[in-house]
């Protein structure tokens, strides 16, 4: 909360108690039939109004403040900066991995793609390579 903005709510909040204990006291001297009761529900109402005046005027400062300043919000634009600073890493790490490993991958790949390495022997179709006695087709031999 900016500094302004905070010295109003503090302002506001201290008449806001004020207020709440001369209520109380007019309340009470009210019920005792004391003199002081009429000054006090007097003096209360317009300490009523000025609490409403000084909550209004909380909210006036920070209307005032946030139009001329921005909203300010360094928590969340701290971890935005953090998230892509992390994403960063996180691309540079998979850049560099798939740069290690990219041969490994694609041989790989290669290997199990029976229809272009021509091993026949892990498809099933023994037939072609020239060993008939193991798919027990032995008419051929």
């Amino acid at each position: 909360m900016p500094d302004a903005v905070r010295t109003a709510a503090v302002r506001a909040v201290l008449i806001m108690s004020l207020t709440i204990i001369q209520a109380m006291v007019a309340f009470l001297s009210t019920l005792t039939g004391s003199w002081l009761a009429f000054p006090m529900v007097l003096s209360s109402v317009a300490s009523t109004v000025v609490a409403t005046w000084a909550v209004l005027d909380v909210w006036v400062t920070r209307q005032v403040w946030n139009q001329r300043h921005g909203v300010v919000s360094e928590p969340s634009s701290t971890a935005r900066q953090m998230r892509r600073q992390r994403r960063r890493a996180q691309r540079a790490a998979r850049a560099a991995e798939r740069d290690e490993a990219g041969g490994r991958i694609r041989g790989r790949r290669n290997a199990g793609d029976h229809s272009r390495t021509g091993d026949l022997s892990r498809t099933g179709d023994l037939s072609r390579t020239g060993d008939l006695s193991r798919t027990g087709d032995l008419s051929r031999a």
